[in-house]
């Protein structure tokens, strides 16, 4: 059955105070010390259904989220609003298995400014500039530089089903079906004569296949070959985004002032 593919796509940022975890759910999360007890109640809470690996991937993210909000000494508030964003940006990551990354991380900054700017109701500043800073730092080692592992496991494959058409060339079948039919006996000439003739047909027909053949092969291997130099390119493209994301990340922090 064939499957669209979602193209990627820019996204809105949006509060998310309280969207997925309400004060009850956080205070539920807090009580709980072990690592199974984490994952029991978050998978409760944001209703993980997923069949293995990914149930136990997905459980993975949300913990150690909740183990670094415990270390920052977060609020319950910002816990909260905290897996919410990390929830976001890897929905958006695994709307497509298309590379988004650029849309990703860009959707990933316009998040925290959401929440470090008070500017109600677009922003409030729940994070200060240093928190920010650590959050960015954090979600860049946690997710974004695993990426590529987290669309492979969350996204289906898709695999480039190319078949070649050659025009002016007769079909193989076409060139059998000719071949089977019986020759035509011309009136006064020997039983050999047939014989003869079909010998001398099937000369011509088999340098036909042979060009046929090497044709194919040529364009085949053309095919390969641009195959192989657009999977270069894209491979480059990737390092380059990483290269410009780490970049960034090494960048001063910036002026979360709110505009006048």
């Amino acid at each position: 059955m064939d499957t669209k593919i979602t193209l990627p796509q820019a996204l809105k940022a949006k509060v998310m105070l309280w969207t997925d975890l309400s004060y009850h759910d956080m205070e539920e999360i807090d009580k709980m010390q072990s690592i199974p007890d984490l994952e029991s109640v978050i998978c409760s809470v944001f209703g993980v259904d997923l069949p293995e690996p990914k149930r136990g991937v997905l459980l993975e993210l949300y913990v150690q989220a909740v183990l670094f909000c415990r270390e920052r000494s977060f609020k319950k508030e910002q816990t909260s609003a905290l897996l919410s964003i990390i929830k976001s940006i890897h929905e958006a990551n695994i709307e497509t298995p298309l590379n988004n990354i650029d849309q990703c991380f860009k959707y990933c900054k316009e998040l925290l400014l959401c929440h470090s700017v008070r500017r109600p109701p677009f922003s409030i500043n729940l994070f200060s500039s240093e928190e920010v800073n650590c959050i960015l730092n954090y979600i860049h080692n946690s997710y974004v530089r695993h990426y590529k592992l987290y669309k492979y496991i969350f996204t289906p494959q898709v695999r480039l089903d190319l078949s070649l058409t050659y025009s002016g060339i007769p079909d193989q079948d076409e060139s059998t079906t000719k071949d089977s039919s019986a020759p035509e006996t011309v009136p006064g000439k020997t039983d050999s004569s047939p014989q003869t003739q079909e010998a001398s047909i099937a000369e011509p027909e088999g340098d036909t296949l042979g060009s046929k053949s090497e044709l194919k092969s040529l364009i085949e291997k053309e095919v390969r070959e641009q195959m192989l130099l657009v999977s270069g390119q894209l491979d480059q493209q990737m390092k380059e985004i990483v290269d410009q994301h780490s970049r960034v990340l090494k960048s001063p922090p910036l002026n979360h002032k709110a505009k006048k």
